[in-house]
């Protein structure tokens, strides 16, 4: 065999690996997903999901406003319409959306408008962003069943709203909780949030 053979032989064998490889990848991508769900600081939210088993990754942000770009202070300000968020991404074999959402409505109290405990104002507001309407379909069915079971005793009012305008808030506020155990805010409100949710749903722990 001469050389002029052997190259076009190790090219397509080359050729052949890569595709596999980004194949493989693509794969790998596709089978996550992502769920955004506002309840409250996203101090406590990020520090409850980075917990849950399956869960790849949990970001804060903001999302839901009209602003581009929007900062901490700008969103404190409560003169937006955007809300605190965490960002889940998740793989869907190992932990299922109304999983997820059952976290997020036992983590916090969907019944206050615009606030959760001294957090007041439409950034603290109890909201599902949905990514498709699978999610949108899921989280209304699963909403009319809890208020159904009256759970709580005043009716929920989560928002359930499409994706709108989302950012990532900035990178100080990622794994606040984790960076941060001696603030009195972690230590008065956070905790006890993580410690009910280990409680309730110590099975879905990592």
């Amino acid at each position: 065999m001469t050389k002029n053979h052997i190259k076009p032989i190790l090219l397509g064998i080359l050729l052949f690996v890569t595709y596999s490889s980004n194949t493989q990848t693509e794969m790998n991508v596709k089978q996550y997903q992502k769920a955004t769900f506002g309840s409250g600081c996203f101090w406590c939210s990020e520090a409850i999901f980075t917990r849950v088993k399956g869960v790849i990754d949990a970001v804060p942000g903001y999302a839901g406003g009209i602003e581009k770009n929007p900062s901490y202070d700008l969103i404190c300000s409560g003169t937006t319409r955007y809300a605190e968020v965490t960002e889940v991404t998740f793989d869907p074999e190992e932990v299922s959306y109304v999983t997820l959402l059952r976290i997020f409505w036992e983590t916090h109290d969907p019944t206050t408008l615009n606030r959760q405990g001294a957090d007041s104002g439409p950034q603290y507001r109890s909201v599902i962003f949905y990514h498709d309407n699978e999610q949108r379909n899921t989280a209304e069915n699963l909403k009319h069943e809890l208020n159904q079971a009256m759970i709580w005793n005043n009716p929920i009012v989560t928002e359930i709203s499409p994706l709108t305008n989302y950012y990532q808030a900035e990178e100080y506020h990622n794994d606040f909780y984790e960076k941060n155990p001696s603030n009195s805010y972690c230590n008065f409100v956070i905790t006890p949030k993580v410690e009910k949710f280990e409680k309730v749903f110590k099975e879905q722990l990592k």
